[in-house]
């Protein structure tokens, strides 16, 4: 045999194992890539805008703090999702929706992007659907959590060295995928303390990496501060009984209450976790306040402040019960029940022109895209992050084994008949 033939295929690492990331090492592991993926999440675990917080305290508690379910509104359905249902990792989404007016009335569920087209949810919780998809890549991706990748470095061979809070050397990789744009937008540098000199540096002999970075710069954002609310027996009786489990706001209700949505979600044992989701006009206003349990606090750039964050739950908590009011007793001055928490995101939906396909791969520099900020179907949404991840894997898988052990060197020459 050659010797070439036994050479080592490229090592890839994936930063983030949201939908997106989790999806591309599924799908390029089922379609036969050979060698292991490295996953890089900054959480606890996978998930991203679909994780679920666990109480530290009560293991019986939890709450799907972001997205309530996952739905999808473009033909084809995503590949993978039919291996998920197959398993038993997500179940179609039958409950209970309205739209809450400004006048408080419920009103049947319009144009909402979220309950469009056909709608799932995670069974036993929305981790589920990212911890399906690792499921399905089996022992060939190894996630890594609780490991933050504060910066980039460019190898002198080709590649990327992946640094951690400290500096610390995580790994190094052949080909890097970033699922998110905190390490390349200017406001994620910002608050990773991250200098974007290497990168700008590598951009400055690939044209496709220049023009990719310049296109995530010029994205906007739109933020979200999410109140967690749990309850338990004759304090969450009320809230299960509601007439819905996903109370959408229209325009003018999001201006009265400040607020987006607020799902419903029963527990074991009678419990309820309430979760409740600003509006972007709010969360803009209270940008600097983050929950000192989220992973956001973790971040170099930011500074809890406790105060703010306990009058900023009051604020969201006060919100929700007004908006609710005609279903709910009163509380008569009584201190309110359960335990509160807060999770801002601070760039939680995209904004702008999102990244073209055609840049999601820059060869020459061995780093690729995806993610809700890529162009085209679903573009801010789930279904975008879920189906940028299988395209990714299904380009690079292409692109990298057109000249099997030799697709670093191929790809490093900045071909672009694959893409």
């Amino acid at each position: 045999m050659p010797p070439e033939a036994s050479a080592p295929h490229p090592r890839l690492a994936v930063v983030g194992a949201g939908l997106a990331g989790c999806a591309f090492a599924a799908q390029l592991l089922r379609l036969g890539w050979p060698a292991p993926i490295s996953l890089w999440e900054a959480g606890r675990g996978p998930g991203g805008r679909t994780s679920t917080r666990h109480s530290r305290r009560d293991p019986q508690q939890r709450a799907d703090h972001g997205a309530p379910l996952i739905n999808f509104c473009v033909d084809p359905p995503p590949v993978l999702l039919a291996p998920l249902l197959a398993g038993g990792w997500i179940e179609p989404w039958l409950e209970p929706c309205a739209r809450l007016d400004a006048s408080g009335a419920l009103q049947p569920i319009g144009a909402e992007p979220l309950l469009q087209g056909s709608l799932y949810r995670g069974c036993d919780g929305m981790e589920q659907v990212c911890r399906g998809l690792l499921a399905l890549a089996g022992a060939g991706c190894t996630l890594h959590s609780s490991q933050l990748v504060q910066q980039l470095e460019p190898l002198a061979g080709g590649g990327w060295r992946l640094l951690g809070r400290a500096g610390e050397h995580l790994a190094d990789a052949d080909w890097l995928v970033l699922s998110g744009t905190l390490l390349v937008h200017p406001r994620g540098q910002a608050l990773l303390g991250a200098a974007p000199a290497p990168l700008t540096a590598v951009a400055a002999s690939d044209p496709e990496l220049a023009a990719a970075l310049q296109t995530i710069a010029a994205l906007g954002a739109e933020p979200r501060s999410n109140l967690i609310w749990q309850l338990e027996g004759a304090a969450a009786a009320p809230w299960l009984a509601l007439p819905f489990r996903l109370l959408e706001f229209d325009a003018a209700a999001q201006r009265r209450w400040g607020l987006r949505r607020v799902s419903i979600q029963p527990g074991a044992q009678g419990r309820c976790a309430v979760v409740a989701h600003s509006s972007a006009a709010l969360a803009a206003d209270h940008l600097q306040t983050v929950g000192s349990g989220s992973a956001a606090a973790r971040l170099p750039g930011v500074t809890p402040d406790p105060e703010r964050e306990q009058a900023l739950i009051a604020l969201l908590t006060a919100a929700v019960q007004a908006a609710l009011a005609a279903w709910l007793p009163e509380t008569n001055g009584q201190p309110l029940p359960g335990e509160r928490q807060l999770m801002r995101w601070s760039a939680a939906f995209p904004r702008g022109e999102g990244l073209p396909v055609a840049l999601s791969v820059c060869a020459r520099s061995r780093l690729a895209f995806c993610g809700d900020y890529l162009a085209g179907p679903g573009f801010g949404r789930a279904e975008g992050a879920w189906r940028s991840g299988e395209h990714l894997a299904e380009r690079l898988m292409k692109l990298l084994s057109a000249a099997g052990a030799k697709g670093v060197h191929a790809a490093a020459q900045g071909t672009q008949e694959h893409g």
